[in-house]
């Protein structure tokens, strides 16, 4: 559908250039840009190893990081044991430590860094552990760190009690 409606502007364009008199190489140049724009501008998935496949272990219909243009938005993941792949049954600090080491290793796979994430979303099964998750969550991202929001959720389909994703630049 999308194909046939870029075919069917292309054809007013071409139409709209040659009545102004504008030559064919002008289309041309035009359609490259264009062209040039629709790829620069594609979604990306970027598969962060080994976090990609312990993920898909899961069977969970999601990808670990996307790009589209100059953003990146990783998902929250459970706390992978990185000796195992399986989700680490361990207290909120070891967790919340995992969690922040895994989105780490997302941004920089992707080409960017803690300092260029944007945005964060804390996912966390209980609102009383908010202090313990804030003195972790600091160490990761220093005096400035960004916007962010915690969310209380009730559980996922796993011993483990927190989930961050982000929005970072490129």
């Amino acid at each position: 559908m999308r194909a046939r409606w870029l075919s069917d502007v292309a054809a007013q364009e071409q139409t709209t250039y040659q009545a102004r008199g504008r030559s064919r190489w002008y289309f041309a140049c035009q359609q490259k840009r264009l062209a040039f724009k629709e790829k620069q501008m594609a979604r990306e998935i970027i598969r962060v190893e080994p976090l990609s496949t312990w993920l898909e272990r899961w069977k969970a219909p999601t990808s670990v990081a996307t790009r589209h243009g100059d953003t990146l938005y990783v998902s929250g993941l459970p706390p992978f044991d990185p000796a195992t792949g399986e989700v680490l049954d361990a207290p909120i600090e070891q967790q919340t430590q995992r969690v922040l080491e895994q989105l780490k290793l997302c941004v920089e796979t992707a080409g960017s860094s803690l300092d260029q994430v944007l945005k964060c979303n804390v996912y966390c099964t209980s609102v009383e552990l908010f202090p313990v998750v804030n003195e972790i969550y600091a160490r990761f991202f220093g005096p400035e760190p960004p916007a962010r929001i915690f969310i209380n959720v009730p559980a996922w389909p796993g011993r483990f009690d927190i989930e961050i994703d982000c929005v970072a630049a490129l």
